[in-house]
């Protein structure tokens, strides 16, 4: 079922419950008619009619908070998109099932999509400009081709993985989207770095934080307000692997992936990758703007018990993301008349790399060590596979345990945090064996 949500992100279906008659208006438009509390006029009727594909003859009869069967029933359709699963409508955001994750570089059509506002309508790359400015000797203002032409260009496989992945596992569940493993993915990125652009801007001495503004507009419609403007330290800015990105996967980046041109900063929480990407600026302090203040993409500084009430001075921003694996065959809940299997997925740790995977599927009693390739790229993820011989007939689990190169490894349980950020604890399939 397709997740509505009113300009203030409240889910509808929670709104048809407390407020049908606003609900009614913030879906179509439509207020009630004296005594006909479902009465369609003007804009309302045509909207949902052509959500649904046809006209509605006894539209008249409808109460006040009906939703229509067909639009409850039929999930939004993303073109070029292909089985994500849908989370939200306003803002548009949707993860994809860990089997359809088992490409080394992810497809287009499957890389997860995570917006804050509203996407815009202009994404004409011909005409799109970057402007650079702040705390920096030359400020500029570069179109795409600028950028092909100034600078070199470079393809990598980077990861992009959203900073409340894993939500849904938590309890007591935390607010946001409910993720469960699938804000993650590791495509082809083309652009050129960041830093190389941040040199050419030549940055102040004072400057210590970047700033990113992109050209999606606030879900409340209000001029000039930013859904989402985050920022790195300027070290983290000058890492080579950074990415200003015009195309994925060898081609245009997909409009809810950021088209024309968007920030690709792996290792970080995707939000640090700002899509649509319009201006960067330098500032000599930690960057302040929507979602980068309060408790947004912020963890507490010391570990709290599940459920625990945590005051804002305790909560620091996100940095480096944990290492963490992904099992992407077989699918989970798979019976299997062979006693032996080959299980293999994805692993990746950050700002480091992947040492080891380890598999197990005795519940953890004994693991086997799996075979682990080397990234393609810095920041790329790693491949890993094991061949599995289950002694006997009946269900089964398979346990996926990565460690990275400072010797960190997954953890069994979650680490609970109000924000639900940051769950890399072990992936655990199922597996029967007739």
């Amino acid at each position: 079922m397709t997740k509505k949500t009113d300009d203030k992100g409240t889910d509808l279906f929670e709104l048809y419950a407390k407020d049908p008659e606003h609900a009614d208006e913030v879906v179509f438009g439509r207020k009630p008619h004296k005594d006909r509390r479902g009465f369609l006029k003007g804009a309302g009727l045509a909207s949902m009619g052509a959500l649904i594909g046809t006209a509605i003859p006894f539209h008249r009869n409808m109460p006040a908070g009906f939703v229509p069967e067909a639009l409850a029933a039929n999930p939004m359709k993303i073109t070029g998109k292909d089985g994500l699963t849908i989370l939200n409508d306003r803002p548009v955001n949707a993860e994809t099932p860990a089997h359809l994750l088992n490409d080394a570089v992810t497809p287009t059509s499957r890389h997860f999509i995570r917006n804050n506002g509203v996407v815009p309508e202009n994404m004409e790359a011909d005409s799109w400009k970057l402007r650079l400015d702040g705390l920096v000797n030359n400020p500029m203002t570069l179109s795409i081709a600028d950028l092909k032409s100034k600078f070199e260009v470079v393809t990598e496989q980077l990861v992009i993985e959203c900073g409340g992945n894993g939500r849904a596992a938590f309890n007591p569940p935390a607010r946001g989207n409910q993720w469960t493993l699938g804000a993650v993915a590791c495509s082809e990125w083309t652009g050129v770095r960041l830093a190389d652009v941040l040199k050419a801007a030549g940055v102040k001495q004072n400057a210590i934080y970047t700033a990113h503004e992109g050209a999606d507009t606030h879900l409340s419609g209000k001029e000039g307000k930013l859904p989402i403007s985050r920022g790195v330290p300027i070290d983290k800015a000058m890492n080579p692997h950074n990415l200003i990105a015009f195309a994925m996967n060898g081609k245009e980046i997909h409009p809810m992936n950021g088209a024309p041109l968007r920030l690709v900063v792996p290792g970080w929480p995707g939000s640090c990758s700002q899509k649509w990407l319009k201006r960067i600026w330098l500032r000599d302090i930690v960057h302040d703007g929507p979602k980068m203040t309060g408790t947004a993409y912020r963890v507490p500084q010391h570990p709290v018990a599940a459920g625990e009430k945590v005051p804002k001075d305790d909560f620091g921003i996100i940095e480096a993301m944990p290492v963490k694996s992904l099992i992407t065959t077989p699918q989970t809940g798979m019976t299997v008349a062979d006693k032996s299997m080959t299980v293999g997925g994805h692993a990746w740790a950050g700002d480091n790399a992947v040492a080891q995977v380890d598999v197990s599927i005795d519940f953890g009693a004994t693991w086997m060590k799996a075979d682990l390739n080397s990234p393609h790229n810095p920041y790329a993820w790693q491949q890993w596979s094991a061949d599995l011989k289950f002694p006997i007939a009946g269900y089964y689990e398979v346990w996926a345990r990565a460690t990275d190169d400072k010797g960190v490894s997954q953890p069994f349980a979650i680490a609970w945090n109000p924000k639900g950020y940051l769950n890399n604890s072990m992936h655990r399939i199922s597996v029967r064996v007739s």
